[in-house]
């Protein structure tokens, strides 16, 4: 795979850099994507977003593929990346941990929901039957896989936590009993459950919130005139450029203000999330403070 996303990534370059006005550059910009892995030909709509923005602000584009959450966070921490396509999740760590800007809404469903499920013969009916358990969970900076459903299992103590790079790898896990639930995002259920049509699959427990869509973020060393050249370049791009790689010009970025919560009552508890048994429950916070939602 890394060879082949050099490849990849080497072509994209060439192409923007052979049809740029021959006009000095005036610096490099570094977008980060984030996919799970499953395929390269996810980077194929992005070569011309990346040729206009590099011929729009005349700067070389890179384009760097990430596929999964955790490495995208390491990059967003170290400020790595000038502009970030990031999944909700990561949006509101971004935001509230590394000071990127939200400008633009990705596309994504409205009514997204967290979901933890077992297979449909599972004795298991409610969360408390998870006590004990070994469960997967997606990467931190999953707001579906990981910091929601930390957040709903406040409270139990777990045999151990799993995580899957994958959302589908979720669901094999659970088909395969290697872990007796885990957790993703419904429309993922919805996307994957059909790969295994020798398991059904039940869903244990749904998160009431609306999960905002994605949005696309620009980071902090970007300076703040440039901040502005690149946001009026991405809502000046044509609609077919922006819906091929799935961002809405012209609207609102969306407010992360509940997840940005959720990550920060989550951390004090992540920190303990490899110890086996894993109990789900800080010190730093009373149990209210979880309820309340």
């Amino acid at each position: 795979m890394f060879s082949r996303r050099l490849f990849l990534l080497n072509l994209i370059l060439i192409f923007t850099a052979c049809n740029l006005p021959d006009t000095p550059m005036l610096g490099k910009l570094s977008i980060g994507i984030v996919s799970y892995g499953e395929s390269d030909r996810f980077i194929e709509p992005y070569s011309k977003l990346i040729e206009y923005l590099g011929a729009r602000l005349k700067m070389i584009i890179e384009l760097e593929p990430i596929y999964n959450e955790r490495r995208a966070l390491t990059l967003i921490k170290q400020s790595k990346l000038s502009i970030v396509f990031a999944p909700p999740g990561l949006a509101a760590i971004a935001i509230a941990e590394a000071q990127y800007i939200p400008v633009l809404p990705l596309e994504g469903l409205k009514k997204s929901r967290s979901v933890i499920v077992v297979k449909l013969e599972s004795p298991i009916q409610d969360l408390s039957g998870l006590t004990g358990k070994v469960i997967a969970l997606g990467q931190p900076g999953s707001a579906t896989g990981y910091y929601l459903p930390i957040y709903n299992l406040y409270g139990l103590t777990l045999a151990e936590v799993r995580f899957a790079p994958t959302p589908k790898q979720v669901l094999e896990w659970i088909a395969s009993e290697e872990v007796v639930a885990g957790a993703l995002s419904l429309e993922e259920l919805e996307r994957y459950r059909l790969d295994y049509s020798q398991t059904r699959f039940r869903i244990l427990y749904i998160d009431s919130h609306q999960i905002p869509s994605g949005s696309i973020l620009i980071g902090p060393t970007v300076e703040r005139n440039l901040q502005q050249e690149i946001h009026k370049a991405l809502e000046s791009a044509s609609s077919s450029m922006a819906a091929s790689v799935g961002y809405i010009p012209n609207a609102k970025a969306p407010d992360y203000d509940y997840l940005i919560e959720v990550v920060q009552k989550v951390r004090p508890i992540a920190e303990r999330i490899q110890e086996k048994p894993f109990p789900l429950y800080s010190l730093p916070f009373e149990l209210s403070n979880f309820q309340t939602r």
